[in-house]
C-alpha cells in the first residue's frame, strides 16, 4: 500500500461485505455494520474503481457483454454489478471461513483474537456476546487505523473495553515486539489470528517471518486462518487473463499482489515454521462448501485458498 495513506483495498473489502450483506440472500457472511464504515466519497470511488476495472477488462477480453448499443448508464450499472459479484464472494466466505473457526476455537478455550491486518474489520461491534469471551486486538498499517479510528468516532460507535488497536508496518516492524508492548496482551494465552487478505501484497519472506512471530508469542494450540494465492496466479503461461488484469490493476493503484504459494507444499512449509496444517481448502473446496447451489452470480474465487493452521 501507499506510505501514509489508508488501504483503499480495506475499504474495497467492506464495501463488498456490506454489498453482499445488503443486497443478497441467503447470505454467506453478514456484515450488516461493514457499509457505514466507508464515507460517501469513498463509496463513490469504490465504485466508480469497479465500473473502469469491468469495463476496461471486458473490453480487452473482447467480452461481448461490451456493446456500444448499451447506454453508459446501462453499462455502469452491469459493470459495478458484475465487478461487485466477482468479488463480493470470495470477501465474504473467507471472512465467514474465519469466524467460523473462531467461534470453534473459543469454545476450545481461546481467550484472545488478534486480527492481522484488521483494515474496515468489525467484529468488535458485531459480535457483543462473543467480546464478552475474548480480548480482541485489531493489528494494522498506522495510516489505516488512524482512518479507521477516526470514522469510528464519527459514527460515535462506543468503543468496547476489551478492543484494543496496534499499529504496525509489517514490513519494518515486528509482530512480537508490537502486541507484547499491550499489556492486554497475554502471551501464555492461547490465541487465534486471522491473517485474511495480507500474505498477497507480502514477500515470502515477510510472510514466513510474520508465522514465525506467532509461535514467538502464543502458546500450542494457538491458531492462524489465513488466505493466499496459488503462485500459478503469478506466471502468466498459467494464468487466467482475468486474473492477470486484476494483478495489473491493483499494481494501477498502488497495492500490487507479489507473492503466491504452492498448494501442495505448504504444509511442509508451515511445518518448517512451527505450525500443524489442519485444513486447506483450495477453490474447488471453497465452492462447495459456500456457494453450492447459487445462482445469483457468485463464485469462489479462481486461485484463492483458505488454509488453517495450529502452533505445535
Amino acid at each position: 500500500m501507499k506510505e501514509n495513506q489508508a488501504s483503499f483495498t480495506a475499504m474495497s473489502v467492506a464495501y463488498m461485505r456490506a454489498y453482499h450483506s445488503m443486497h443478497d440472500t441467503p447470505k454467506i457472511f453478514d456484515d450488516f455494520l461493514a457499509y457505514d464504515l466507508i464515507p460517501v466519497e469513498k463509496r463513490a470511488l469504490i465504485e466508480q474503481h469497479l465500473i473502469e476495472q469491468n469495463i476496461t477488462c471486458g473490453q480487452q477480453l473482447n467480452d461481448s457483454d461490451y456493446s456500444v448499443s448499451h447506454s453508459d448508464q446501462t453499462i455502469n450499472s452491469e459493470s459495478l454489478m458484475q465487478e461487485t459479484h466477482r468479488y463480493a464472494g470470495i470477501f465474504s466466505s473467507r471472512a465467514r471461513y474465519a469466524e467460523d473457526a473462531l467461534e470453534k476455537a473459543v469454545k476450545q478455550g481461546v481467550k484472545q483474537y488478534v486480527i492481522l491486518g484488521a483494515g474496515m474489520d468489525t467484529f468488535a461491534f458485531r459480535e457483543p456476546e462473543m467480546m464478552e469471551k475474548l480480548e480482541v486486538f485489531e493489528v494494522d498499517h498506522p495510516a489505516t487505523q488512524e482512518f479507521k479510528l477516526h470514522r469510528l468516532a464519527e459514527l460515535e460507535w462506543e468503543h468496547p473495553a476489551k478492543l484494543h488497536f496496534i499499529s504496525i508496518d509489517f514490513t519494518k516492524e515486528s509482530l512480537v515486539t508490537a502486541l507484547t508492548s499491550s499489556s492486554s496482551y497475554d502471551p501464555k494465552v492461547k490465541t487465534f489470528f486471522n491473517w485474511l487478505g495480507v500474505t498477497y501484497f507480502l514477500t515470502r519472506d515477510e510472510v514466513f517471518t510474520t508465522l514465525r512471530s506467532i509461535t514467538e508469542i502464543a502458546p500450542a494450540g494457538s491458531i492462524v486462518v489465513l488466505d493466499y494465492l496459488d503462485i500459478d496466479a503469478f506466471i502468466p503461461e498459467k494464468s487466467s487473463p482475468q486474473m492477470q488484469k486484476s494483478l495489473e490493476y491493483l499494481r494501477k493503484i498502488g497495492e500490487p499482489m507479489i507473492t503466491g504459494f504452492n498448494p501442495s507444499t505448504l504444509a511442509e512449509e508451515l511445518a518448517s515454521l512451527g505450525f500443524s496444517l489442519q485444513e486447506n481448502l483450495s477453490p474447488a473446496d471453497i465452492e462447495e462448501r459456500y456457494f453450492k447451489g447459487r445462482t445469483d452470480g457468485y463464485h469462489a474465487y479462481e486461485y484463492a485458498h483458505f488454509a488453517c493452521a495450529v502452533v505445535e
